[in-house]
């Protein structure tokens, strides 16, 4: 089974790209251990990875053509599954059935995003959003394979409602983090399908035009957020708490404004901590602060800001063979890509590589303060079964595209005459 899955094409490329996509689960691994004091995790992390590849040697069983005529079944099923954990937020319940749907359908840390399957202590939940980024990539993939009309500004309102359609239910969970993954991905496809570069411009001007409207529909705690980036610079925070004009622009309370190191910035503060302590070499396996000292907390340590235990831990080094590995991951992927004949491999390729490294820049970038806390976490290292079985799923389906060239008489992919 192995050498069917390892034969064909490009075997030394796919063969670094598959071993340096197990280093980093392993590094995972490690630093889940190192982060918590409760076992549960790195054990289960452990049975999710298992369960990753599991799902990585079934991709590769199919031919990744097989999957273009069930692509939009499958995303319709993720976009089922998204509709049902909104029911709650839109239709009336009584109590004691509410109870029950809750018990299925948790409310977790002010949102809907898990369906957990199971009862009593014997369960496992499921985050129908993480299977929705890669089916879409697909369904996007097999509706751009041939297309021309997408060269023109009209022909994009196909691409554009495919998308929005997913971003609408996972934004109302909701869930900032993976609806800002699905634009890049968007325009990411759209440029490698042949997009006019123009067109897509236009469009991101026209976006930036509303994101004042988008702004004030967000919830505090959502605009806290994104404030935290600017607030960190103790310069503009001292204007913005002494300006009540400004504290209106943010359009949060000002108590909130006065009071975020230890609300909304608590996370962000302890990571930069975490980081900026861990120096060239960091502290070691276990050791610093925040492993050893109980009184020192970083939230979210195995999950959202496993990177900022790596750089505690590990320092500087430790990030860049971190950075190294998403490096070759996306070098090979995107080798896969070029070297692929056929639209539709080529644009699934496209989009599973710039779905891994849109996560690697939010994700570091949020635990140094660059970007706002979204959620997002860092592929094949951050606690998460969904996550990492979407993400072992992806990089099988990636090796399954590199395995073979598609023969083709038509003309080279993606090229067009200007019209």
């Amino acid at each position: 089974m192995m050498f069917n899955i390892f034969n064909g094409r490009l075997v030394l490329l796919r063969s670094i790209m598959v071993l340096s996509c197990f280093a980093l689960i392993a590094i995972g691994i490690i630093s889940i251990y190192a982060a918590e004091q409760n076992e549960a995790f790195w054990q289960k992390q452990i049975l999710f990875a298992l369960a990753g590849s599991v799902c990585f040697v079934l991709i590769n069983l199919l031919h990744y053509k097989s999957l273009g005529p069930l692509s939009y079944w499958i995303y319709a099923i993720t976009l089922v599954l998204l509709t049902i954990l909104l029911i709650e937020r839109f239709v009336p319940m009584p109590a004691g059935f509410r109870d029950i749907w809750r018990m299925f359908i948790p409310y977790i840390n002010g949102s809907r995003r898990w369906i957990r399957l199971g009862w009593g202590s014997l369960y496992f939940q499921v985050q129908p959003s993480e299977f929705c980024k890669l089916a879409y990539i697909v369904a996007l993939a097999w509706y751009l394979r041939y297309r021309k009309n997408y060269r023109r500004l009209h022909g994009l309102i196909g691409p554009f409602v495919l998308t929005f359609i997913a971003m609408g239910l996972i934004i109302l969970e909701p869930d900032l983090g993976t609806v800002m993954l699905m634009l890049p991905l968007l325009f990411a496809m759209l440029f490698a399908a042949g997009a006019r570069v123009r067109h897509l411009v236009l469009i991101i001007t026209a976006a930036a035009m509303l994101s004042p409207v988008l702004w004030l529909n967000m919830r505090d705690y959502q605009r806290m957020r994104i404030a935290s980036v600017l607030l960190q610079n103790e310069w503009i925070y001292n204007k913005v708490t002494k300006s009540p004009a400004l504290t209106r622009i943010i359009g949060v309370e000002p108590v909130r404004l006065y009071h975020w190191k230890r609300d909304e910035g608590y996370h962000l503060q302890h990571s930069k901590y975490a980081i900026s302590t861990g120096g060239v070499s960091g502290y070691g396996f276990k050791q610093g602060p925040y492993s050893i000292d109980k009184h020192v907390h970083l939230p979210e340590a195995h999950n959202d800001f496993i990177f900022a235990i790596i750089a505690h831990q590990w320092g500087l080094l430790g990030c860049i063979c971190v950075f190294l590995l998403y490096c070759v991951i996306a070098t090979c992927g995107l080798e896969i890509a070029w070297f692929n004949t056929d639209p539709f491999g080529r644009l699934i390729a496209v989009g599973i590589v710039v779905m891994f490294m849109t996560q690697v820049v939010v994700n570091i970038g949020m635990t140094i303060g660059l970007m706002p806390i979204t959620g997002l976490t860092l592929p094949f290292l951050s606690y998460g079964g969904s996550s990492l079985i979407v993400n072992m799923t992806a990089l099988g389906l990636l090796n399954n595209i590199g395995r073979d060239r598609p023969f083709s008489v038509a003309g080279k992919a993606f090229e067009y005459a200007e019209q």
